[in-house]
Order: structure tokens, then sequence, then C-alpha cells
């Protein structure tokens, strides 16, 4: 017997002509996941994990995390033999002390015996070997055998994986991640939608503390395992803030940063060949989230903008970060750069003219460059701590807020 995970893709089996090239990507996020020792072989419809050291627990608590895998059986494979067959089942059951059954299934039409024929006779060698007694509609244990072109796959679990396509399927994005609850689950709602995601937080830098970019480093590390490699830039935001704030913004104050932040994080896009950016908006759920606000947002874009949390209520997102494991993190205290410099009235419905004559004040282009020239590069999921630690602290302390516009 070999001891494997036995791996199923549920919506790549849809992909018809396509599907090769989306299993191709689900096997390169295996193998980053999984390490090199482990075979990953092609099954029919499947793929089967063979670590050499036998180790299935482990590897499938490093697979689970994998985008794009639908279910993964901890499973052994034995030869495509009627009695081995036998013998496997009698193996699986012999610590069971209830009722069982047997379910079969035939990817290969070419076997012997029929999945009928097949499950009959493992089920009376159970019977025989242990005397446990059948109940084919609530078995104490059910017992799955896969017939495929090379072996049999046999296997009593059935663990649910976390579906999607594969990251990296559909291409690049850049998340506008805040020190908030909702963004990083929409950075995993666009992972599962095979988006190889990078991120950029703004900061309020030099007017507030480092807390919220300690808070995006440590979210971005923690949703780095669905991808590898995450990048992370950190923006200092305040003078920009400060900037349209002397200009008059008054109540249009949010709106006008949030229209600056969309242009800067496609700006930083291009430093990787992003083709679209995301961010955590869900509908109505604040003021600068009302329809008309996401349209002046949407306006100032140079990149489409992907909301994977539009029709999303708050409960549902609070269940998916704490799933995630980033809620913790998230509602930690921070000083929220969009605070800096707000109006104490929010505005509902902005008008996209009014945005643009603040924007011609402050010559939206220059400060644009300049913006994204401050930004500060690290990579979460990377080896390199020590820099890293230096490049999330490298703000200094806070000044405040009130200082003389320069």
């Amino acid at each position: 017997m070999t001891r494997c995970v036995l791996v199923k893709y549920g919506e790549l089996a849809l992909k018809g002509r396509n599907r090769s090239r989306f299993v191709a990507q689900l096997r390169r996020n295996l193998r980053r996941r999984v390490g090199s020792g482990v075979a990953i072989e092609q099954r029919a419809g499947a793929l089967a994990l063979v670590p050499d050291d036998g180790d299935t627990g482990a590897l499938l608590d490093r697979a689970r995390d994998v985008l794009g895998i639908a279910v993964l059986h901890p499973a052994v494979a034995v030869a495509k033999d009627p009695d081995a067959a036998c013998a496997v089942a009698v193996a699986l059951l012999r610590d069971h002390r209830g009722s069982f059954a047997i379910r079969t299934r035939r990817r290969d039409k070419r076997f012997a015996l029929t999945s009928r024929e097949l499950a009959v006779a493992v089920g009376a060698a159970v019977q025989r070997e242990l005397g446990l007694p059948v109940d084919l509609d609530n078995p104490g244990r059910t017992v799955y055998l896969e017939v495929d072109e090379r072996e049999i796959f046999a296997y009593t679990e059935r663990v649910a994986g976390r579906g999607g396509l594969p990251v990296g399927a559909s291409g690049r994005a850049v998340v506008l991640i805040s020190g908030g609850i909702d963004s990083p689950v929409a950075a995993y709602r666009a992972m599962r939608r095979g988006l190889r995601c990078d991120f950029v937080h703004f900061s309020g830098e030099p007017f507030t503390g480092p807390e919220s970019i300690y808070k995006a480093y440590a979210n971005v590390r923690n949703l780095d395992r669905f991808q590898g490699g995450s990048r992370l830039w950190i923006v200092p935001f305040g003078r920009a803030q400060r900037a349209i704030a002397a200009a008059g913004a008054g109540r249009l104050q949010v709106m006008a940063q949030r229209r600056l932040m969309v242009r800067v994080a496609a700006r930083l896009a291009e430093r990787t060949g992003a083709q679209a950016l995301v961010t955590g908006d869900a509908l109505g759920q604040v003021a600068s989230q009302t329809l008309p606000n996401l349209a002046a947002v949407e306006d100032a874009a140079p990149l489409p903008l992907l909301r994977p949390l539009l029709g999303f209520d708050k409960a549902e997102i609070v269940a998916q970060a704490q799933e995630l494991g980033t809620f913790d993190v998230s509602r930690l205290p921070d000083e929220d750069c969009c605070q800096l410099f707000s109006h104490r009235q929010a505005e509902t419905r902005a008008r996209i003219d009014e945005l643009r004559r603040i924007e011609r004040a402050i010559d939206v282009e220059e400060l644009v460059e300049r913006v994204a020239a401050g930004a500060r590069e690290v990579r979460p999921g990377g080896i390199d701590e020590e820099a890293a630690a230096h490049a999330v602290g490298a703000g200094g302390a806070a000044e405040r807020p009130g200082a003389p516009v320069r």
C-alpha cells in the first residue's frame, strides 16, 4: 500500500479545452506549497500527491490551502486487482466496530469487474474477515474505492478544499489593503478567482503611527500562504492628504483621497504588469461606498476596479475574516489614514466635476508621481525579515496632523 493524498478539482473540470492550462497552474502552485519531497502524479480527473516520507497528515495540511482544489482524500493506492481491493478495505475497517458500506467508482472501464460487482466482492470479504454488518443507507463508516488506470485508490475521509481557481490562472492584480477587516477578505476572494495579488497600503505617515502598517504586513503575511512571494508596497500618504485638504476639499476630502489612491495603486501595478485593482468595498456599507461614490472613484481608476465583496454584508465578511485568521489582527486599534483631515460630514453623492476641480488645484498627475516614488516595497512572505522590518518601520515618528501646509 502506498500512502498518498488524492486531489480533486471541481470547477477546473468544466474548463473544456482550456483545462490543461488551469491544471498546469494548479500543479505549479502545489509544488510551491508541498515542497520537493512529494511526487505529483496526474490521474484521470485527479492528482495523486505521494510524499517520500509517507506523512500524509502534514501533506494534507499544506495542500488544503492551495486554491483550485475542491476535495482532498487521505488515501492509499494498491494494485489494480480485486484481491488487493479486498485487503485494503479490511485494513481500513479493522479498528471499526459499527456498520459499513463500500462505494466504488471505475474511472477505467476496462477493469474486469463492474462497480457493483467490485463492491459486492469487497463487502463480502469484509464481512468474512471482520464480521461487520452492511448498511448502505446510514453506514458507520464508508470505504471508497476508485479504480484508476494504474491502481485502485481507497479512502474513508473527505476533506473540503477551498475551491475556486488556481492562483495565477486569471492574471495579476494589486489589492488596496487597509488596516481593516474587509480588504484582506477581498484579497482572498480575488485570489480564489485565480488572480495573483500584490498589495499596497496607504499610511498616514508622517502624521500617524506605524500601527496600520504592522496590521497590513501581518495580514499579507497570512494571505501569502495561498500564493507565495507576495509583495507589499507601503505608501506614506499623509502629506498628499494635507495637500488635498489645503485645496479646499471639505466634504469631498475622503473621496478625493480615494481617487488619488487608485491612481497611485495603478502606477505601482505597472511595475508587475498587473491588469486590475482590487478593493474591499461593499455597497452601502459606509458613506464612501454609496453607488454614486463608487462610480466617482472608478472614474479615476486607470485600471479595472474589482470589488469582490460588493454584495456581502458585514456579518459575512467578518465570518470569512475569522476563518482566514485575519480578523484578530484587523480589529486591533490603529490610526486610520482615511480619517486624517476628513470633514465631520461625509459626502454620499460626490460630483465628479467637483472632484476634478480639486485635482486640478493640486496638480494630481505630479502628485501621483511623487507619492508613488515614495513607496517602500517589502516581502511579508520572504526570508529577509530584518530588512522587511526595517522597511515597515522606516516612517519614523509621527508629526502633528495640524502642521502647516508646505
